[in-house]
């Protein structure tokens, strides 16, 4: 369950792009830059889970895929 400061993949990572054009500007004070780079690590942690999330996704649905393939073959084979 996402907690109510999290966004979609998408929309955290247009988000966390958006921080750092703004901290390269470099028209941030000390406090502001801190503030908004405490955001963008909250921010890059999420997109990464989201990766992570999407990559065993992934590989669960390829090995269902092989599972799948192999009976197949073991059916056909007699």
């Amino acid at each position: 369950m996402a907690d109510k400061n999290s966004y979609p993949f998408e929309e955290a990572l247009e988000k966390l792009s958006g921080l750092v054009e703004k901290m390269e500007k470099g028209d941030l004070t000390l406090e502001e830059s801190l503030k908004t780079f405490e955001e963008g690590i909250k921010l890059s942690k999420e997109c990464q889970k989201a990766l992570t999330d999407a990559e065993k996704k992934v590989k669960l649905l390829l090995l269902e895929n092989d599972q799948i393939n192999e009976l197949s073959l073991e059916n056909t084979a007699d």
